[in-house]
């Protein structure tokens, strides 16, 4: 198989079923769940050279982002929450409060 018809194959594989999943009715409630999806790829070959090789890569990632729910004929969108990226975001505010702090305060006491 060449490296060209690897990667369409790869791009053919991020689809917007890799997006949105499948619908889930209980209780007359529609939810369809969505997801945030990225990837790329990239090869080539050394045909000319003596010892010549080829090589090709592909990575794909996704995470989900929330779903939209059908409740009596209204359609809503429901974010998720990213606890990891929460508590990152938390983390970095508080180094930032402890820094600026610790500056504040030294800057007080040196007057």
């Amino acid at each position: 198989m060449k490296v060209d018809e690897i990667l369409a194959m790869a791009g053919k594989s991020m689809t917007v079923e890799r997006v949105y999943g499948e619908p889930v009715e209980k209780d007359g409630i529609i939810v369809i769940p969505a997801a945030a999806v990225s990837g790329g790829g990239g090869g080539g070959d050394a045909g000319g050279a003596e010892n010549g090789g080829r090589g090709v890569g592909f990575g794909m990632g996704g995470r989900p982002i929330g779903a939209y729910v059908i409740r009596e004929g209204r359609l809503r969108w429901q974010p998720a929450l990213d606890v990891n990226r929460a508590v990152a975001v938390l983390g970095w505010v508080t180094v930032v409060a402890v820094v600026v702090g610790a500056t504040l305060a030294q800057r007080l006491r040196g007057r």
